[in-house]
């Protein structure tokens, strides 16, 4: 049995639904189920008797010290997090209670868990905390990619919550001991991502008719990962990782978010074309920087590659085909993720126009 935190967001219910199909241990699921944990991410699994989930917040600790007590997991995998950047200038207070109290709340109960168990099962037992390449700040052009010893400079209310979390997560492992590894992932794409992100926001609002936002001048690079890769990291950090250490996973994917826009709007123009055979490109329209912009991200991911023998296995090409057909074979889940309270934060954020 395994304890997972945030089953129900994005990545998280690709990771339990990956590790079902690879595996028959059982996961209990725990989410809180805010705006973008969706149970119906995981309704393949509706009738499962391995997936368990319970509805409750991280930050309840009598919560969590109940559930590890009952299911007795040999790890926990915490993916659990508030993540958007916008949300986090607009309302970082939620950020700092879920992303920093949370996690401090999980690794004291998980302590109080471990240092109980029988010796084998202790060595054994692993926390594994799932964090971002956006708390090494922005890169230069110019700039090698992020490696886990790039010093960390985190330039938003996120991805400072996230560092925050990342360095409680090492301390525990070197004050008490706590068997911990910590990733650091690049931007994920894929199945389930839900629509205010750039990847599905880009291909909704195409087919939608709706102008396509890029912020300033689309010049932003990033290292694109295929959710699916980046379960698989897990999956080996959780089999063979080494406790106090920490691995970089990247797609290898860098594109700028002009171009990556430009790509899937040709993908669409040939999947989905426009009724009136004119390109999704022309709905391209800029928008005002957001503050603290980081212009650049890139992940070194050579460490897990040489010593857990993870790569990533699909391209950006192949992942981005994969993703907008998904998009296009899936209106019922597309349409109950846009409903009540996501349409009213776009339309509020971006504007009636964007919304």
């Amino acid at each position: 049995m395994i304890l997972v935190t945030g089953g129900a967001g994005f990545i998280g219910a690709n990771f339990i639904l990956d590790w079902l199909a690879a595996s028959d241990e059982p996961v209990v699921n725990l989410d809180k189920l805010t705006y973008a944990g969706n149970l119906e991410n995981l309704a393949a699994l509706a009738h499962d008797a391995r997936h368990v989930f319970v509805e409750g917040d991280i930050a309840d600790r009598a919560l969590v010290d109940a559930l590890l007590a009952r299911h007795k997991p040999r790890a926990l995998a915490h993916f659990a997090a508030e993540s958007h950047v916008d949300r986090s200038i607009r309302g970082p207070g939620e950020f700092i209670r879920t992303n920093v109290e949370g996690a401090f709340t999980l690794l004291e109960a998980a302590r109080a868990y471990w240092s109980a168990l029988p010796q084998a099962e202790k060595a054994a037992f692993r926390f594994h905390h799932v964090s971002t390449d956006e708390v090494y700040g922005s890169l230069a052009p110019e700039a090698a990619p992020f490696t886990e010893t790039h010093p960390y400079a985190p330039n938003s209310p996120y991805s400072a919550s996230k560092a925050a979390s990342d360095h409680l997560a090492r301390a525990w492992f070197h004050t008490y001991g706590l068997p911990v590894t910590i990733s650091n992932c690049s931007n994920n794409y894929g199945p389930f991502h839900f629509p205010e992100k750039l990847i599905p926001l880009v291909i909704l609002n195409a087919l939608a008719g709706k102008p396509l936002p890029v912020y300033g001048d689309g010049q932003q690079m990033r290292d694109w990962l295929y959710v699916s890769d980046h379960c698989a990291a897990i999956r080996r950090i959780l089999a063979a990782g080494q406790p106090g250490e920490t691995y970089n996973v990247g797609g290898g994917n860098e594109m700028s978010n002009l171009a990556l826009i430009k790509t899937i709007c040709a993908l669409l123009d040939t999947l989905e074309p426009r009724a009136d055979g004119l390109p999704y490109a022309r709905q391209i329209a800029h928008v005002a920087d957001r503050p603290g912009h980081d212009r650049r991200y890139s992940i070194n991911a050579r460490k897990i590659e040489r010593e857990l023998g993870w790569k990533p296995r699909e391209t950006l090409a192949s992942g981005i085909e994969k993703t907008v057909r998904w998009y296009l074979e899936h209106d019922d889940w597309v349409t109950h993720a846009q409903s009540g309270a996501y349409r009213e934060w776009m339309a509020r954020h971006y504007g009636g126009a964007h919304a």
